[in-house]
């Protein structure tokens, strides 16, 4: 299925060894984003996403290029800028918890688009859309970029996913944080949040409450993610239930986790699966991203993802 998304990649350096990050001699470079994730991962189990983004022209906008290409990504609605920068982030390497975190992603190529940019886009064949509440948080001009893509994807008819995938630090307040990503939320057919997202987005201390507000905002599906618990699902007017997690060898990297989840879920549901097989989906993805240190290096084929399902462990 052809699926389009939008958000900003970035040229991503993971430290090679632990320590601060002014501390570390040397890096690997890839590419991270949260919609980058999520389009490996739809790519590397057989559908075909197209990737919205706006890049520079320098090494880490061709480097991204690259990657899009290298994994069956259709770069047809990526625009380019001259005399813009593609945004970067630095990650640090550790065995406990989550990992340190610098962005350089200010005034970058992709938090310049505009609605403008999204009317000249060929959506001809597309079938669902995925965004996420980064892409809205990165700029006035993006936000009413992803407000333009909701737009036409609803004239067009297509079911809208929404990861609200918080980052405070990119809001001027909570207060506009919460009601911006719940009005693009009522547009969706399937929220993923976290237990916490939903809890601070939502007021609800449960997953079953945090599924219950965006419902009666007419929402069909809504999935949380319950980290070591698993996952809460429920379609409204319908099935609801809890998929238990998915057990790992050894947890490496956290980072990614959640935009393998959605892969798994929005994967399933394309594929007209119901709500309790996408859910348990994503918590297998999920489970499989965690072992690698990668934000989406392990991702898994299809063939993959069967063979670790048959093993019972990632």
């Amino acid at each position: 299925m052809k699926i389009v998304l939008m958000g900003e990649p970035m040229g991503l350096f993971m430290a090679n060894e632990p320590g601060e990050l002014n501390e570390v001699k040397t890096f690997t470079s890839s590419i991270a984003g949260a919609e980058y994730n999520v389009a490996v991962g739809l790519s590397r189990l057989g559908h075909s996403p197209v990737y919205c983004t706006r890049l520079g022209f320098d090494p880490f906008g061709e480097k991204i290029l690259d990657g899009l290409r290298k994994n069956g990504i259709s770069t047809d609605l990526v625009i380019q800028a001259e005399g813009e920068l593609t945004g970067f982030m630095m990650k640090s390497s550790t065995d406990r918890g989550d990992p340190k975190i610098a962005y350089y992603r200010k005034n970058s190529a992709a938090s310049r688009i505009g609605p403008h940019e999204i009317d000249a886009l060929d959506l001809y064949g597309c079938e669902r859309a995925h965004i996420t509440g980064i892409t809205a948080a990165i700029s006035d001009s993006a936000l009413a970029a992803v407000k333009r893509l909701i737009a036409r994807a609803q004239a067009l008819d297509m079911p809208i996913s929404f990861d609200p995938n918080l980052r405070p630090q990119l809001w001027e307040s909570e207060k506009k944080m919460v009601s911006t990503l719940n009005f693009l939320a009522e547009s969706a057919e399937t929220v993923l949040p976290g237990l916490g997202e939903g809890k601070i987005l939502t007021g609800r201390d449960t997953p079953e409450g945090v599924a219950d507000f965006y419902h009666a905002m007419g929402v069909k599906n809504v999935v949380v993610k319950l980290g070591k618990d698993g996952a809460f699902f429920s379609e409204k007017d319908g099935e609801s239930g809890y998929a238990p997690e998915f057990p790992v060898r050894k947890k490496v990297d956290t980072v990614g986790a959640g935009d393998g989840f959605a892969a798994g879920v929005i994967s399933a549901l394309a594929e007209g699966l119901p709500l309790c097989e996408a859910a348990k989906r994503g918590n297998v993805i999920g489970a499989i991203q965690i072992t690698n240190k990668s934000d989406n290096e392990g991702l898994p084929t299809s063939a993959e993802l069967e063979a670790v399902i048959r093993a019972g462990i990632a």
